[in-house]
């Protein structure tokens, strides 16, 4: 495909400040946690005690993200759900353009799962994973999460501690699937190289 754009995903364990980072680029930034898909999907993961599991990746669009990513790319321009954590629901659409910028970052937990297809397409620039101290990010991702209201307080700690734990885990999934694992610092600086014109 032709493509006036290539994308830098940014992916990480929740908490882990990919928003924050993604931010500070100053790049157009496409959010795919807003792909989850809706509570009452029938194919939405369940945990043992029947709620969902919104830590697989099962619960997640990949190909509708892939599809916004491919768009982006291509166009400039795509039209992407919003979605309310809170109530498990897309509560609208919103429109997103590069303005002829040519990286944009998609970030979200999610991310390295479309890595290799992005890779394919060439449309890959870079794929990162943010990492850090599993108690800062624990901490940093309880404070999001109550002030947003997301979720119930038990039902946030009990998947902050579960999370906490399963941390290198994640991590090492993701790049299993293609993440360049890095702290900020790094993370930004690969980023900043992205954006220099190849000479050749």
């Amino acid at each position: 495909m032709t493509a006036t754009a290539r994308v830098i995903l940014l992916t990480g364990p929740s908490g882990s400040g990919k928003s924050s980072l993604a931010e500070a680029t100053g790049l157009p930034v496409l959010r795919l946690d807003d792909f989850y898909k809706e509570g009452d999907d029938p194919a939405l993961p369940r945990l043992p005690g029947g709620g969902a599991d919104w830590d697989s990746p099962a619960s997640w669009d990949a190909d509708a993200a892939l599809g916004a990513v491919r768009e982006l790319c291509a166009a400039g321009r795509t039209t992407t759900p919003v979605y309310d954590l809170s109530a498990s629901a897309r509560t609208g659409t919103a429109v997103l353009e590069t303005a002829g910028a040519p990286l944009f970052v998609a970030e979200g937990v999610f991310a390295a799962e479309i890595a290799d297809r992005c890779r394919e397409l060439g449309l890959l620039a870079d794929a990162l994973c943010l990492r850090g101290s599993p108690a800062t990010t624990f901490r940093r991702r309880l404070l999001r999460d109550v002030r947003e209201g997301r979720k119930s307080l038990p039902v946030l700690l009990t998947r902050g501690w579960r999370l906490m734990r399963a941390e290198p885990g994640i991590v090492a999934a993701q790049v299993a699937l293609g993440a360049h694992a890095c702290r900020r610092p790094e993370a930004l600086a690969r980023i900043a190289a992205a954006r220099v014109p190849v000479r050749v």
